[in-house]
C-alpha cells in the first residue's frame, strides 16, 4: 500500500527552481513535507470554536473550517469568504493545524488566509468558483496548498500548479454515500499501476491524454503514487469508511462537520480517527464500528 511508507518529497527542478527565484517562498519540497505531517490522519471539517476544540481532542490531525455545514445551494452564485476573526478564535483554541478554504482562482482570498497565518489553504472547486479558467498560481505562497481532483491528470496538473496535498473528491452532497470517492480513487489508483507497467517512450503519449506534465508522469511512475500526500474526501461517515480509503492506497481522509450532529460528536470523530490509524486490524476496526453504530443511531 502507497501509505505504508513514508511519503517521498516531490522534486520536479523546474518547479523547484521557481520556488527559489523568489525570496519570500518555500521551497515547494518544504511545503510538501509541511503536508506530510498529516499522513496517516484525519482532517475534521468544523464550523466554531467548540467543533474544532472537539476534534482537537478526539485526535483529528487538522481542522478545516468551513462558513457553511453544507456546500452552497446550486442557485447561489458566490460563497462569501469566513470570517478572519472566526479563524483567528480557532487558531487561539486549539493547537493542531488549521486549514481555510478559498475559490477556485482567488489569489486574494488566499494571500488574505495567508496573511492570518492559517497552516494550509484548501482551493476548493465545490465553492462557486471566483475564476472559472484559472487556479491560483500556488508557487506564489509560503503556505502549503490542498487542490480537488476527480481523476489522475486533474491531480498532476494541480501539483504541476503548486499543490502540496491532493484531495480526491467523490460525494458533493454529503449524503454519506460513498459510492463517488471509491470510484474516483480507484480510477486514480488504476492509472497509476498503468502507468508504472509503461514503457518509458509510452509516457509521451499517455501525458497528452491525462493532460498532464510529462515530468511528473515520470515522478509518479518512479514512486508508483501521486508524488505528494493524497487523502480522500466526500461520503466518508463511518470509521469502516475511512479504513476502506486508507486501504485503497490514501493517507488519510477529510470527514464533514455532520459528525458533530451525532449524539456523542467525541466518540464519532475519536472512532474514525483510530480506524484511520489502525486501518489493517480489523478487529480493532470492528470495535469501532459498534462504538460508531451506538452513538450516530437516531443522529442522522
Amino acid at each position: 500500500m502507497a501509505n505504508d511508507s513514508a511519503v517521498t518529497i516531490y522534486t520536479n527542478t523546474s518547479v523547484s527552481d521557481h520556488d527559489l527565484s523568489k525570496k519570500d517562498q518555500n521551497p515547494f519540497s518544504i511545503k510538501v513535507g509541511l503536508a506530510q505531517r498529516l499522513t496517516g490522519g484525519a482532517i475534521i471539517h468544523v464550523t466554531n470554536v467548540d467543533q474544532a476544540k472537539i476534534a482537537e481532542s478526539a485526535g483529528a490531525s487538522c481542522v478545516i473550517v468551513s462558513n457553511h455545514p453544507s456546500p452552497p445551494p446550486p442557485t447561489s452564485t458566490i460563497s462569501p469568504m469566513l470570517d478572519p476573526n472566526i479563524i483567528k478564535q480557532i487558531q487561539d483554541s486549539v493547537p493542531v493545524p488549521l486549514m481555510a478554504k478559498t475559490r477556485v482562482g482567488h489569489f486574494v482570498e488566499a494571500q488574505i488566509l495567508e496573511a492570518i497565518g492559517v497552516d494550509y489553504i484548501d482551493e476548493n472547486e465545490l465553492l462557486p468558483p471566483a475564476d472559472d479558467h484559472n487556479f491560483i498560481n500556488k508557487h506564489n505562497f509560503r503556505v502549503p496548498f490542498v487542490s480537488g481532483c476527480r481523476d489522475l491528470g486533474e491531480g498532476l496538473r494541480r501539483v504541476r500548479e503548486g499543490a502540496a496535498m491532493i484531495r480526491t473528491q467523490g460525494d458533493l452532497n454529503r449524503s454519506g454515500n460513498i459510492v463517488e470517492t471509491v470510484r474516483n480513487v480507484r480510477e486514480v489508483m488504476q492509472k497509476i499501476r498503468v502507468l508504472t507497467n509503461m514503457d518509458e517512450d509510452e509516457i509521451f503519449t499517455f501525458a497528452k491524454e491525462l493532460g498532464a506534465s510529462y515530468e511528473i508522469l515520470v515522478q509518479t511512475k518512479q514512486m508508483g503514487r501521486i508524488p505528494v500526500v493524497h487523502f480522500a474526501s466526500g461520503g466518508i461517515v463511518t470509521p469502516a469508511d475511512a479504513a476502506l480509503m486508507m486501504q485503497l492506497g490514501c493517507d488519510g481522509v477529510f470527514i464533514d462537520c455532520e459528525v458533530f450532529d451525532c449524539l456523542d460528536p467525541y466518540e464519532c470523530v475519536r472512532s474514525i480517527v483510530q480506524a484511520v490509524r489502525n486501518y489493517n486490524d480489523a478487529h480493532m476496526l470492528a470495535r469501532s464500528c459498534e462504538l460508531n453504530d451506538a452513538i450516530v443511531e437516531g443522529s442522522y
